[in-house]
């Protein structure tokens, strides 16, 4: 099973440029410092983004888990990156209970590259 409506994904230039490239973010800043080393970079947030939703309608769902909010879906697989390598990636979505569009939640590395 692919994402629901991955298509509609929504992917915050908050949750890119101040989460997941942000090298001064208590959390990110280790995930900064991965997706850097293929080529991502705050100032152009927007690549990021589209890999990310390129991921999300390449690979299957591996795992999803209930909660009382909504659904969170989990999709491991390569990411195309802007140096041409394909480094593997579990990405986190949420779909909210009563909608259809599932939202970015994180990003991390699958394995040490």
């Amino acid at each position: 099973m692919k994402l629901p409506n991955h298509q509609n994904a929504i992917i915050s230039e908050r949750k890119v440029a101040g989460y997941l490239l942000s090298t001064s973010h208590v959390y990110g800043r280790h995930k900064a410092v991965f997706f850097s080393r293929f080529g991502f970079s705050v100032d152009a947030w927007e690549i990021l983004a589209r890999a990310l939703r390129e991921h999300a309608s390449e690979h299957e769902v591996m795992a999803t888990e209930d909660s009382l909010f909504g659904q969170r879906y989990i999709v491991d697989g390569e990411l195309s990156a802007p140096d041409g390598r394909r480094p593997r990636v579990r990405v986190i979505w949420f779909i909210e209970t009563g909608e259809d569009a599932p939202h970015l939640v994180t990003a991390y590395p699958l394995e040490k590259t």
